[in-house]
């Protein structure tokens, strides 16, 4: 059976360094990101970004976010593989569980997930999962 989970992220670092620059206004960047998580995730999520910003300032991105800390009444960490976009208004991503990287009470989770932040530091997440 497949539980929803949703709630609100603030950001709490972001940290992003240019690794490559183009003639043509694009640019590669690294970036990582530490969120604290509250609703049915409680904890923290640290996120390491590629990302590609055309000219236009928008941006595609992919890379590797873990989660610690509890959902539900369970406690753990897990690993999402995510991809995304921003829009030059708003950063949106979809994941998934990579297997095989749950712990604790977690070590079972499955699922796929997305986010939203728009400018600012805070933005929404939700998962669809299953345990066991």
């Amino acid at each position: 059976m497949t539980t929803h989970a949703s709630g609100a992220f603030e950001l709490k670092s972001f940290d992003e360094d240019t690794t490559e620059e183009f003639e043509d206004g694009t640019k590669l960047t690294r970036a990582r990101i530490v969120q604290s998580l509250s609703g049915d995730l409680e904890g923290d999520l640290t996120v390491d970004f590629f990302m590609y910003y055309r000219a236009d300032g928008t941006a595609s991105f992919a890379g590797y976010q873990r989660f610690v800390g509890r959902l539900g009444d369970r406690s753990g960490s897990f690993v999402q593989q995510a991809i995304g976009t921003y829009d030059n208004t708003q950063a949106t991503t979809t994941s998934f569980v990579v297997p095989g990287s749950g712990t604790g009470d977690l070590a079972e989770l499955s699922g796929e997930g997305t986010t939203a932040a728009p400018h600012g530091s805070t933005g929404t997440y939700t998962l669809d999962y299953h345990l066991g």
